[in-house]
C-alpha cells in the first residue's frame, strides 16, 4: 500500500473464507483495492446506496453459494466498510440500512 491509498476502515464485517470462496474473497479484495487507489468501480460491480447517506454504495461479489454485498462508503481520507452480508432477497433488508445508518452516525460523532 503507497502512501497515497485510502485505508479501509472495518466498522463491521470480515471477508474470510469461508463463508466466502476463495475466488469471491480474492475478487472482493481486488474491488476494495482498487477503492483504496482511488479508482471508480461501478455497475455492476458496484452500485450507489443512498438510502443509508451520501456517498454510500455497495460491492456485489458474486458467489457459487451467494451473493455478497460489501456496503461502504468514500470517504476523502478513508474507504469506511460497514457491512457485509449474503443477500438473499432483491432488495436490501431494513435491518442492513438500519444497522449501516447507525454505524455511520457512531463514526461520524466519534
Amino acid at each position: 500500500m503507497s502512501r497515497s491509498d485510502k485505508p479501509l476502515v472495518w466498522l463491521h464485517g470480515e471477508i474470510k473464507t469461508p463463508p466466502l470462496s476463495r475466488a469471491a474473497r480474492m475478487e472482493a479484495g481486488y474491488l476494495l483495492r482498487l477503492l483504496q487507489k482511488g479508482q471508480a468501480v461501478g455497475m455492476p460491480q458496484s452500485r450507489p446506496l443512498p438510502v443509508v447517506g451520501p456517498r454510500c454504495h455497495e460491492l456485489r461479489v458474486r458467489d457459487a453459494e451467494a451473493d455478497w454485498r460489501i456496503v461502504y462508503r468514500l470517504d476523502s481520507d478513508a474507504v469506511v466498510i460497514l457491512e457485509v452480508f449474503a443477500k438473499k432477497t432483491r432488495t436490501t433488508p431494513k435491518t442492513v440500512i438500519d444497522a449501516c445508518t447507525r454505524r455511520l452516525r457512531e463514526y461520524d460523532h466519534a
